[in-house]
């Protein structure tokens, strides 16, 4: 499709909720860095109040609440969701399968149904690469079977097809974008991945890079790659953002088509390259662990961004790994400082 300018859109409200949370807060700024109107939804769990702009509508509540849904919708005059709200960790689904069925499946069927209710058009979903489980191709596209080997990503897929179902049954049009690994922070250090205790390697790395970790773990040696560690295709963040907004547009421009997108730059890093990287960013040697797989890891996973490039005019602007990592390094030292 051709670039459709964003001043030739009518900018209704977007409700992002998840808002406070990592790539949440990322998106907001890319909505208001673009002229949106945005309002977010947050129960505070995983996110963070300081994340989102003072000048943003917050509502502090969880996505399951239908009675507040309805409120803002009508208050804000909400035109469009992304929906970013949801449980993220890989191993921690494999332990505790109901609380992802919960927060990423259930939850989300109250607010697709909230929305139909309000009449709200389109809807954005925050999904991901796990949805494809263990490929057996190289360059994973849209098309490569959807085989998840863990509940997180079942969660997701339930989701993708639950909103496909709707999408074909009421006026309600989506995209979902399959994340592969996000990375990096706000350029401007306005916001990063703030999280205590988070699993991203990079932020895990940093922590350790700037002594709040002792070490690094590296979760499987045996792995069928260059190196016997894990590979990622690593995205930043603001590039992630920017993609949804693109999204919305394309959304509002064809009210009748849907969207099914990965988010990836099409190239993997090993976990013993990232910690490479963030040596050589940081000039300070991580003391790394070597440790057994965690349940529920494939060996690789690279993305094939060849349909969102057709399809958007998304252009990534840092597709780099040192500047992934040193935008990144930034916001940890910037996180240290908010919290004293």
């Amino acid at each position: 499709m051709n670039s459709i300018a964003t001043h030739t859109l009518a900018k209704p409200c977007v409700l992002v909720t998840g808002g406070a949370g990592y790539i949440g807060s990322h998106a907001v700024l890319a909505l208001l860095d673009a002229g949106w109107p945005v309002a977010v939804i947050d129960n505070l769990t995983t996110g963070f109040r300081f994340a989102v702009p003072d000048d943003v509508a917050f509502y502090e509540g969880d996505v399951e609440d239908a009675g507040l849904l309805a409120g803002v919708f009508k208050e804000q005059g909400v035109g469009a969701i992304m929906h970013f709200a949801g449980s993220i960790v890989v191993p921690e689904s494999v332990e505790n399968p109901l609380k992802y069925y919960h927060n990423n499946t259930a939850k989300s069927r109250v607010l697709v149904e909230a929305a139909v209710k309000a009449g709200v058009p389109h809807l954005i979903f925050s999904s991901t690469a796990a949805t494809y489980g263990i490929p057996e191709v190289e360059a994973v596209s849209e098309d490569t079977p959807q085989m998840p080997i863990n509940p997180y990503g079942w969660s997701k897929l339930m989701t993708e097809q639950m909103l496909t179902d709707v999408a074909a049954a009421h006026d309600l049009n989506f995209c979902a974008l399959r994340y592969f690994n996000v990375a990096g922070a706000d350029p401007q250090a306005r916001t990063g991945q703030s999280t205590a205790g988070a699993t991203h390697l990079i932020k895990v790395a940093l922590e350790a890079a700037l002594g709040k970790r002792s070490h690094v773990g590296v979760f499987g040696t045996d792995f069928d790659t260059a190196d016997g560690t894990g590979v990622r295709d690593y995205i930043h963040v603001s590039d992630l953002a920017s993609a949804h907004v693109h999204a919305l547009e394309a959304l509002m421009a064809e009210p009748d088509r849907s969207l099914t997108m990965n988010c990836g730059y099409g190239r993997g890093f090993s976990v013993l390259e990232v910690l490479d990287a963030v040596d050589r960013v940081t000039n300070t040697p991580i003391q790394r662990r070597l440790e057994g797989r965690r349940p529920g890891d494939p060996a690789q996973l690279i993305s094939d961004p060849s349909l969102i490039r057709s399809t958007l005019p998304w252009k990534p602007r840092h597709d780099d790994l040192d500047t992934i990592i040193t935008h990144a390094l930034a916001w940890e030292r910037k996180l240290t400082e908010l919290r004293g």
